[in-house]
C-alpha cells in the first residue's frame, strides 16, 4: 500500500443477513473523530493499524494493533486518532440479546454479562475478529458465525462479569433520569436547559452538572446522540433519510448527513445501504 493510499480515509459499516444481532464496521480513519456517544449493544473492536485514542468516563485509552476494545452498553465515550496516520480497526457491535445467548451457552455467566476492563492486550482474538469480517465478506455463512462465537466467548469468558447496574446515589441523578425522559419524549421539539431545569424545579447548573455525572456528557451532546440513535432504527426500518432527518428533529437533511457521519462513521446513505448486506 503506498504512502497516499494509507492516509486515505474509507469505511464499511453493514449488516449480515446470517448474522443476526450484529452490526459490522470495518475503517480506516485519519482526520475523523467520533464525539461523546454511546450504544444500545456492545463494542468489540480489532485495532489492525495504527493508534486510537478513545476517551471513557475512567480516563483515555490509546489502542494500537493485537489490542482489543471492550465497550459495555450505554457507556459514554470518543474516539480518534492517535497518530497522525490514523488508525484501522475491525469492529463488532453485537446486540444485548447475542452476548446474552452466547454468555447462556458457555456457562459462565450469570444474568446479563458486561466486560469488567475496556481493553486487552491479544494478538489471537483480535486476528479473529478481522476474520469474522473477511468471511461475512466472502459470504461464508458457517465460518463468520462460527469465529463470531468464538471470539465473543473468549472475551466473556476473560474478561466478563455481571453487567454493573448504576444505582442512583445522588438527589441529582433523580432529576437528570426525569431530564433524560423528557429529552426522549421531546426529541423534535426540545426545551432549553432553562426551560428543562425549570419544569423539573432545579436550576439549570445543578441540572447540568447532575446530567454530566449520570450520563457522562451534557444534555445537549446527549440529545444529538440519541437523535442519530433513533434516525438509525428509522433508517433499518426503511424511512427516507430526508424524512428520518425530520422526525427526530434535525432542520434538515445535511444537519442529520453532518452528525450521523460523525458518531456512526459513515453518512447515512452508506449506512441505509449497508442494511442490505
Amino acid at each position: 500500500m503506498g504512502e497516499e493510499e494509507g492516509r486515505k480515509e474509507w469505511a464499511r459499516h453493514w449488516q449480515y443477513a446470517e448474522l443476526p444481532g450484529l452490526d459490522l464496521l470495518r475503517a480506516h480513519y485519519v482526520r475523523h473523530t467520533f464525539p461523546r456517544h454511546a450504544h444500545d449493544g456492545y463494542v468489540i473492536a480489532a485495532v489492525t493499524g495504527g493508534i486510537e485514542q478513545i476517551g471513557l468516563p475512567g480516563g483515555t485509552l490509546r489502542a494500537g494493533p493485537g489490542s482489543v476494545v471492550l465497550i459495555n452498553p450505554e457507556v459514554p465515550h470518543s474516539a480518534r486518532a492517535g497518530v497522525p496516520e490514523g488508525w484501522a480497526y475491525a469492529t463488532l457491535y453485537p446486540s444485548r440479546a447475542l452476548i446474552t445467548e452466547v454468555a447462556a451457552e458457555i456457562g459462565t455467566l450469570r444474568g446479563t454479562p458486561g466486560f469488567t476492563t475496556d481493553m486487552v492486550t491479544d494478538p489471537q482474538t483480535s486476528q479473529v475478529i478481522t476474520e469474522v469480517h473477511r468471511a461475512a465478506e466472502a459470504g461464508n455463512a458457517l465460518a463468520a458465525d462460527t469465529l463470531l462465537r468464538g471470539a465473543v466467548a473468549r472475551m466473556l469468558s476473560r474478561h466478563a462479569g455481571p453487567l454493573p447496574v448504576r444505582t442512583v446515589r445522588r438527589a441529582g441523578a433523580a432529576d437528570a433520569e426525569r431530564a433524560r425522559a423528557v429529552l426522549a419524549g421531546r426529541m423534535s421539539d426540545p426545551p432549553s436547559l432553562e426551560q428543562l431545569a425549570a419544569e423539573l424545579g432545579t436550576s439549570p447548573f445543578a441540572l447540568l452538572r447532575a446530567f454530566r455525572e449520570r450520563y457522562g456528557m451534557p444534555p445537549h451532546t446527549w440529545l444529538t446522540d440519541a437523535r442519530v440513535r433513533q434516525a438509525r432504527r428509522l433508517l433499518d426500518a426503511g424511512t427516507p433519510p430526508a424524512e428520518a432527518a425530520v422526525a427526530v428533529g434535525f432542520t434538515d437533511q445535511p444537519h442529520l448527513n453532518r452528525h450521523f457521519t460523525r458518531i456512526v462513521g459513515v453518512p447515512p446513505g452508506a449506512y441505509r445501504r449497508g442494511r442490505a448486506g
